[in-house]
Protein backbone atom coordinates (compact mmCIF):
# COMPACT_ATOMS: atom_id res chain seq x y z
CA UNK A 1 0.00 0.00 0.00
CA UNK A 2 0.70 3.80 -0.35
CA UNK A 3 2.93 4.75 2.38
CA UNK A 4 1.19 8.18 2.00
CA UNK A 5 -0.52 9.06 5.49
CA UNK A 6 -3.54 11.25 3.44
CA UNK A 7 -6.25 9.46 2.57
CA UNK A 8 -6.14 10.82 -0.98
CA UNK A 9 -2.75 9.65 -3.21
CA UNK A 10 -2.92 11.72 -6.14
CA UNK A 11 -4.91 14.74 -7.53
CA UNK A 12 -4.91 15.93 -11.26
CA UNK A 13 -7.20 17.97 -13.29
CA UNK A 14 -7.69 16.73 -17.40
CA UNK A 15 -6.50 19.44 -20.08
CA UNK A 16 -8.99 22.01 -20.18
CA UNK A 17 -9.66 21.76 -16.39
CA UNK A 18 -13.32 20.28 -16.89
CA UNK A 19 -12.65 17.38 -14.52
CA UNK A 20 -11.44 16.60 -11.70
CA UNK A 21 -9.75 12.98 -10.88
CA UNK A 22 -8.56 11.88 -7.38
CA UNK A 23 -6.85 8.47 -6.24
CA UNK A 24 -6.98 7.18 -2.56
CA UNK A 25 -6.70 3.53 -0.93
CA UNK A 26 -10.71 3.53 -1.42
CA UNK A 27 -10.62 3.92 -5.52
CA UNK A 28 -11.02 6.84 -7.97
CA UNK A 29 -13.18 9.35 -8.26
CA UNK A 30 -13.90 11.71 -11.39
CA UNK A 31 -15.93 15.04 -10.82
CA UNK A 32 -17.37 17.79 -12.55
CA UNK A 33 -15.49 20.67 -10.61
CA UNK A 34 -18.40 22.97 -11.21
CA UNK A 35 -21.46 21.42 -10.14
CA UNK A 36 -19.72 18.77 -7.45
CA UNK A 37 -21.12 16.05 -9.44
CA UNK A 38 -19.57 12.61 -8.99
CA UNK A 39 -19.01 11.46 -13.14
CA UNK A 40 -17.42 7.85 -12.48
CA UNK A 41 -16.26 5.53 -9.48
CA UNK A 42 -14.01 2.72 -9.09
CA UNK A 43 -13.47 0.66 -6.29
CA UNK A 44 -9.75 -0.63 -5.11
CA UNK A 45 -6.60 0.99 -3.95
CA UNK A 46 -5.06 3.37 -6.56
CA UNK A 47 -1.48 5.63 -6.30
CA UNK A 48 -1.93 7.43 -10.08
CA UNK A 49 -5.08 8.12 -12.21
CA UNK A 50 -4.53 10.84 -15.46
CA UNK A 51 -7.29 11.56 -18.13
CA UNK A 52 -6.71 12.42 -21.39
CA UNK A 53 -8.60 15.60 -22.11
CA UNK A 54 -12.60 14.77 -22.13
CA UNK A 55 -12.29 11.26 -23.36
CA UNK A 56 -13.44 8.65 -21.59
CA UNK A 57 -9.53 7.21 -21.26
CA UNK A 58 -7.96 6.61 -17.90
CA UNK A 59 -4.22 6.02 -17.11
CA UNK A 60 -4.52 4.30 -13.64
CA UNK A 61 -2.22 2.40 -11.42
CA UNK A 62 -2.77 0.36 -8.63
CA UNK A 63 -1.46 0.86 -4.51
CA UNK A 64 -2.03 -3.03 -3.67
CA UNK A 65 0.08 -5.62 -3.74
CA UNK A 66 -2.34 -8.08 -5.52
CA UNK A 67 -1.67 -8.52 -9.63
CA UNK A 68 -4.61 -6.10 -10.98
CA UNK A 69 -3.74 -3.15 -8.06
CA UNK A 70 -0.39 -3.74 -8.50
CA UNK A 71 1.65 -0.74 -8.67
CA UNK A 72 4.06 -2.03 -11.15
CA UNK A 73 1.46 -1.88 -13.31
CA UNK A 74 -0.11 0.43 -16.01
CA UNK A 75 -3.82 -0.17 -17.18
CA UNK A 76 -5.04 2.15 -19.93
CA UNK A 77 -8.74 1.58 -18.89
CA UNK A 78 -12.06 2.91 -21.19
CA UNK A 79 -14.12 3.80 -18.24
CA UNK A 80 -17.27 4.26 -20.32
CA UNK A 81 -17.57 0.40 -21.67
CA UNK A 82 -15.75 -0.90 -18.49
CA UNK A 83 -12.75 -2.23 -20.33
CA UNK A 84 -8.83 -2.05 -20.15
CA UNK A 85 -7.30 -1.10 -23.77
CA UNK A 86 -3.39 -2.02 -22.90
CA UNK A 87 -1.43 -2.68 -20.18
CA UNK A 88 2.07 -2.23 -19.48
CA UNK A 89 4.00 -4.13 -16.48
CA UNK A 90 7.08 -2.47 -15.10
CA UNK A 91 10.14 -3.89 -12.92
CA UNK A 92 9.73 -1.61 -10.27
CA UNK A 93 6.54 1.17 -9.31
CA UNK A 94 5.39 3.75 -11.61
CA UNK A 95 5.65 7.01 -9.74
CA UNK A 96 3.75 9.47 -12.25
CA UNK A 97 2.13 9.00 -15.36
CA UNK A 98 1.34 12.34 -18.44
CA UNK A 99 -0.58 11.50 -21.16
CA UNK A 100 -1.62 13.65 -24.78
CA UNK A 101 -3.13 12.17 -28.37
CA UNK A 102 0.38 11.47 -29.29
CA UNK A 103 2.80 10.57 -26.13
CA UNK A 104 2.40 8.65 -22.82
CA UNK A 105 5.12 8.98 -20.64
CA UNK A 106 6.03 6.81 -17.43
CA UNK A 107 8.00 7.62 -14.36
CA UNK A 108 10.01 4.84 -12.74
CA UNK A 109 12.66 6.12 -9.69
CA UNK A 110 15.58 5.99 -11.98
CA UNK A 111 14.02 5.18 -15.54
CA UNK A 112 11.48 7.31 -17.47
CA UNK A 113 9.78 5.79 -20.85
CA UNK A 114 8.22 7.45 -24.03
CA UNK A 115 5.27 5.45 -25.49
CA UNK A 116 3.26 6.37 -28.88
CA UNK A 117 -0.53 6.96 -27.36
CA UNK A 118 -1.54 5.15 -29.66
CA UNK A 119 0.25 2.21 -30.77
CA UNK A 120 1.47 1.80 -27.16
CA UNK A 121 5.06 1.08 -28.94
CA UNK A 122 8.03 2.48 -26.67
CA UNK A 123 9.56 4.84 -28.51
CA UNK A 124 12.83 6.42 -25.82
CA UNK A 125 13.50 5.29 -22.47
CA UNK A 126 15.65 8.23 -20.29
CA UNK A 127 18.20 7.27 -17.53
CA UNK A 128 17.28 9.56 -14.81
CA UNK A 129 18.98 10.52 -11.07
CA UNK A 130 17.24 8.94 -8.54
CA UNK A 131 13.76 10.74 -8.12
CA UNK A 132 12.01 9.30 -5.17
CA UNK A 133 9.11 11.02 -5.43
CA UNK A 134 8.36 10.97 -9.42
CA UNK A 135 8.73 14.47 -9.77
CA UNK A 136 7.76 15.92 -13.46
CA UNK A 137 5.64 18.21 -15.41
CA UNK A 138 4.43 17.67 -18.74
CA UNK A 139 3.18 20.12 -21.26
CA UNK A 140 0.40 17.97 -23.17
CA UNK A 141 0.71 20.60 -26.54
CA UNK A 142 1.80 18.68 -29.67
CA UNK A 143 3.76 21.65 -30.88
CA UNK A 144 5.50 22.52 -27.57
CA UNK A 145 5.92 19.22 -26.01
CA UNK A 146 8.58 19.25 -22.92
CA UNK A 147 8.80 16.86 -20.31
CA UNK A 148 10.90 18.04 -17.59
CA UNK A 149 12.24 15.98 -15.07
CA UNK A 150 15.15 16.41 -12.33
CA UNK A 151 18.90 16.34 -13.51
CA UNK A 152 20.05 16.39 -10.22
CA UNK A 153 19.76 15.00 -6.52
CA UNK A 154 21.85 17.45 -4.98
CA UNK A 155 21.11 20.68 -6.27
CA UNK A 156 17.53 22.29 -8.52
CA UNK A 157 18.50 20.85 -12.22
CA UNK A 158 15.84 20.37 -14.48
CA UNK A 159 16.53 18.14 -17.75
CA UNK A 160 13.47 19.23 -20.34
CA UNK A 161 13.06 16.72 -22.79
CA UNK A 162 11.44 17.21 -26.10
CA UNK A 163 8.66 15.02 -26.24
CA UNK A 164 7.38 14.61 -29.91
CA UNK A 165 11.29 14.87 -31.07
CA UNK A 166 12.18 12.36 -29.31
CA UNK A 167 15.60 14.57 -28.24
CA UNK A 168 16.82 16.58 -24.94
CA UNK A 169 16.40 20.14 -25.24
CA UNK A 170 18.04 21.86 -22.50
CA UNK A 171 19.38 21.71 -19.06
CA UNK A 172 18.30 24.29 -16.50
CA UNK A 173 20.08 24.91 -13.64
CA UNK A 174 17.20 26.49 -12.09
CA UNK A 175 18.46 26.86 -7.99
CA UNK A 176 21.53 25.55 -5.28
CA UNK A 177 19.10 23.55 -3.46
CA UNK A 178 17.42 20.22 -5.30
CA UNK A 179 13.77 20.49 -6.84
CA UNK A 180 10.81 20.17 -4.86
CA UNK A 181 8.26 21.14 -7.46
CA UNK A 182 8.08 21.66 -11.35
CA UNK A 183 5.18 22.89 -13.67
CA UNK A 184 5.16 23.69 -17.71
CA UNK A 185 3.17 25.62 -19.64
CA UNK A 186 0.12 23.85 -21.42
CA UNK A 187 1.69 25.36 -24.56
CA UNK A 188 5.43 24.77 -23.69
CA UNK A 189 6.51 28.52 -23.50
CA UNK A 190 7.11 28.08 -19.81
CA UNK A 191 8.92 26.20 -17.12
CA UNK A 192 8.61 27.27 -12.95
CA UNK A 193 10.64 25.72 -10.77
CA UNK A 194 10.93 25.56 -6.82
CA UNK A 195 13.63 24.07 -4.26
CA UNK A 196 13.43 22.37 -1.16
CA UNK A 197 13.82 26.11 -0.03
CA UNK A 198 10.71 27.29 -1.27
CA UNK A 199 11.45 31.10 -0.66
CA UNK A 200 11.95 31.69 -4.28
CA UNK A 201 10.27 29.91 -7.59
CA UNK A 202 11.64 31.14 -10.62
CA UNK A 203 10.49 31.11 -14.59
CA UNK A 204 12.13 30.27 -17.28
CA UNK A 205 11.41 30.55 -20.89
CA UNK A 206 12.05 26.89 -22.35
CA UNK A 207 13.08 28.19 -26.07
CA UNK A 208 15.99 30.34 -24.22
CA UNK A 209 17.01 28.05 -21.67
CA UNK A 210 18.91 30.10 -19.43
CA UNK A 211 16.74 33.25 -19.03
CA UNK A 212 14.70 33.04 -16.04
CA UNK A 213 12.42 35.81 -13.54
CA UNK A 214 12.69 34.97 -9.82
CA UNK A 215 9.37 35.54 -7.80
CA UNK A 216 9.84 35.81 -4.13
CA UNK A 217 7.26 33.38 -2.55
CA UNK A 218 8.20 34.62 1.41
CA UNK A 219 10.97 35.23 3.88
CA UNK A 220 10.84 31.98 5.13
CA UNK A 221 11.30 28.12 4.04
CA UNK A 222 8.28 26.27 2.97
CA UNK A 223 7.54 23.31 0.84
CA UNK A 224 6.20 24.03 -2.21
CA UNK A 225 3.56 21.54 -2.76
CA UNK A 226 2.62 22.43 -6.35
CA UNK A 227 3.01 25.05 -8.82
CA UNK A 228 0.85 24.98 -11.76
CA UNK A 229 0.37 27.46 -14.78
CA UNK A 230 -3.08 29.20 -15.61
CA UNK A 231 -4.48 27.62 -19.13
CA UNK A 232 -2.94 28.27 -22.38
CA UNK A 233 -4.57 31.45 -24.29
CA UNK A 234 -5.46 33.49 -21.48
CA UNK A 235 -4.24 36.91 -20.32
CA UNK A 236 -2.64 37.15 -18.28
CA UNK A 237 -0.45 34.36 -17.82
CA UNK A 238 -0.73 33.10 -13.85
CA UNK A 239 1.50 30.94 -12.05
CA UNK A 240 0.03 29.41 -8.85
CA UNK A 241 1.63 27.49 -6.57
CA UNK A 242 0.56 26.20 -2.40
CA UNK A 243 2.82 25.30 0.27
CA UNK A 244 3.36 23.86 3.68
CA UNK A 245 2.22 27.25 5.06
CA UNK A 246 -1.02 26.59 3.99
CA UNK A 247 -0.91 29.90 1.86
CA UNK A 248 -2.35 29.91 -1.74
CA UNK A 249 0.12 32.11 -4.06
CA UNK A 250 -0.92 33.82 -7.16
CA UNK A 251 2.06 35.43 -9.52
CA UNK A 252 0.73 37.68 -12.68
CA UNK A 253 3.65 36.31 -14.72
CA UNK A 254 3.04 38.42 -17.81
CA UNK A 255 2.66 41.69 -16.14
CA UNK A 256 5.31 40.91 -13.58
CA UNK A 257 7.71 40.25 -16.33
CA UNK A 258 6.60 43.48 -18.45
CA UNK A 259 8.01 45.40 -15.51
CA UNK A 260 11.53 43.66 -14.73
CA UNK A 261 11.78 44.69 -18.75
CA UNK A 262 11.09 48.05 -17.65
CA UNK A 263 13.45 47.69 -14.74
CA UNK A 264 15.83 46.49 -16.26
CA UNK A 265 17.18 49.68 -17.89
CA UNK A 266 17.03 51.24 -14.67
CA UNK A 267 20.16 52.86 -12.84
CA UNK A 268 19.16 50.21 -10.08
CA UNK A 269 19.01 47.22 -11.79
CA UNK A 270 22.17 48.23 -13.45
CA UNK A 271 24.09 48.33 -10.03
CA UNK A 272 22.74 45.28 -8.41
CA UNK A 273 23.44 41.32 -9.26
CA UNK A 274 20.81 38.98 -10.72
CA UNK A 275 20.06 37.42 -7.99
CA UNK A 276 19.15 40.73 -5.44
CA UNK A 277 17.55 42.04 -8.67
CA UNK A 278 15.46 39.22 -8.89
CA UNK A 279 14.57 39.39 -5.50
CA UNK A 280 12.82 42.54 -6.07
CA UNK A 281 10.16 41.18 -8.12
CA UNK A 282 7.06 41.08 -5.39
CA UNK A 283 4.57 42.97 -7.29
CA UNK A 284 1.74 40.98 -9.13
CA UNK A 285 2.44 38.46 -6.03
CA UNK A 286 -1.24 37.77 -4.55
CA UNK A 287 -1.46 35.76 -1.51
CA UNK A 288 -4.60 34.24 0.39
CA UNK A 289 -3.43 33.27 3.41
CA UNK A 290 -4.76 29.79 5.48
CA UNK A 291 -6.00 28.80 2.88
CA UNK A 292 -5.18 25.17 3.90
CA UNK A 293 -4.28 23.97 7.25
CA UNK A 294 -0.45 24.24 7.28
CA UNK A 295 1.01 21.18 6.62
CA UNK A 296 -1.89 19.56 4.98
CA UNK A 297 -0.35 19.29 1.18
CA UNK A 298 -2.37 20.69 -1.33
CA UNK A 299 -2.69 20.97 -5.21
CA UNK A 300 -3.71 24.12 -7.03
CA UNK A 301 -4.65 25.12 -10.53
CA UNK A 302 -5.82 27.77 -12.39
CA UNK A 303 -9.06 27.30 -14.51
CA UNK A 304 -9.93 29.94 -15.70
CA UNK A 305 -8.80 33.83 -16.56
CA UNK A 306 -10.47 36.45 -17.15
CA UNK A 307 -9.09 39.84 -18.73
CA UNK A 308 -11.37 42.86 -17.02
CA UNK A 309 -10.47 45.45 -19.76
CA UNK A 310 -8.16 45.96 -22.44
CA UNK A 311 -6.70 49.14 -20.75
CA UNK A 312 -5.69 48.33 -17.25
CA UNK A 313 -3.80 45.25 -15.99
CA UNK A 314 -6.90 44.27 -13.95
CA UNK A 315 -8.27 40.86 -14.42
CA UNK A 316 -10.63 37.58 -12.63
CA UNK A 317 -9.00 34.19 -12.00
CA UNK A 318 -10.61 30.74 -11.16
CA UNK A 319 -8.29 29.34 -8.82
CA UNK A 320 -9.11 25.55 -7.22
CA UNK A 321 -7.52 24.13 -4.34
CA UNK A 322 -7.47 20.18 -3.90
CA UNK A 323 -6.57 19.15 0.24
CA UNK A 324 -5.20 15.83 0.14
CA UNK A 325 -7.35 15.08 3.43
CA UNK A 326 -10.67 15.27 1.21
CA UNK A 327 -11.68 18.90 0.23
CA UNK A 328 -12.03 20.33 -3.05
CA UNK A 329 -12.31 24.67 -2.55
CA UNK A 330 -12.59 27.18 -4.88
CA UNK A 331 -12.25 30.77 -5.12
CA UNK A 332 -12.44 34.02 -7.28
CA UNK A 333 -9.40 36.28 -6.99
CA UNK A 334 -9.94 39.99 -8.96
CA UNK A 335 -6.84 42.38 -9.72
CA UNK A 336 -7.73 45.62 -9.90
CA UNK A 337 -6.24 48.78 -11.57
CA UNK A 338 -4.20 49.64 -8.63
CA UNK A 339 -2.95 45.63 -8.29
CA UNK A 340 -4.69 45.42 -5.25
CA UNK A 341 -6.56 41.40 -4.83
CA UNK A 342 -9.63 40.39 -3.69
CA UNK A 343 -10.03 36.51 -2.72
CA UNK A 344 -13.34 34.94 -2.22
CA UNK A 345 -14.59 31.38 -1.76
CA UNK A 346 -16.91 30.57 -4.22
CA UNK A 347 -17.81 26.88 -3.37
CA UNK A 348 -16.22 23.86 -1.67
CA UNK A 349 -17.10 20.65 -1.01
CA UNK A 350 -16.44 16.89 0.54
CA UNK A 351 -14.00 14.28 -2.54
CA UNK A 352 -14.77 11.84 -0.03
CA UNK A 353 -18.43 11.75 0.79
CA UNK A 354 -20.16 12.19 -2.55
CA UNK A 355 -22.34 9.24 -3.91
CA UNK A 356 -22.24 8.73 -7.32
CA UNK A 357 -24.76 10.79 -9.57
CA UNK A 358 -24.93 13.34 -6.44
CA UNK A 359 -24.28 16.85 -6.78
CA UNK A 360 -22.76 18.17 -4.04
CA UNK A 361 -24.96 20.81 -1.93
CA UNK A 362 -21.84 23.23 -2.05
CA UNK A 363 -21.01 25.91 0.70
CA UNK A 364 -21.32 29.10 -0.86
CA UNK A 365 -19.69 32.64 0.26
Amino acid sequence: MSSTHYPIFSASFNQDNSRLAISSRDGIKIFDPNTGRLYYKRVGAFNVVEMLNSTSLLAIVGAGEQPTLSPRRLCLFDFITGTPRRELNFLTSILAVRLNKKRLVVVLEEKTFIYDSNSIAMLDTIDTVPNAKGLCAFSPSLDGCFLALPASTTKGSVLVYNVMELQSHCQIDAHRAPLAAVAVSSNGMYIATASEQGTIIRVHLVQEATKSYSFRRGAYPSTIFSLSFGPPMQFPEILVASSSSGSVHAFLLGFAINQRRRRSSSFLASILPDSVNDALDLSYHHVLHNAVPAGVKSYVVVRKVDKIDDVSDSCSATISVITFNGFFEEYAVNVNILNESKWSLKHEFNLLTVLSGEEQHFQLV
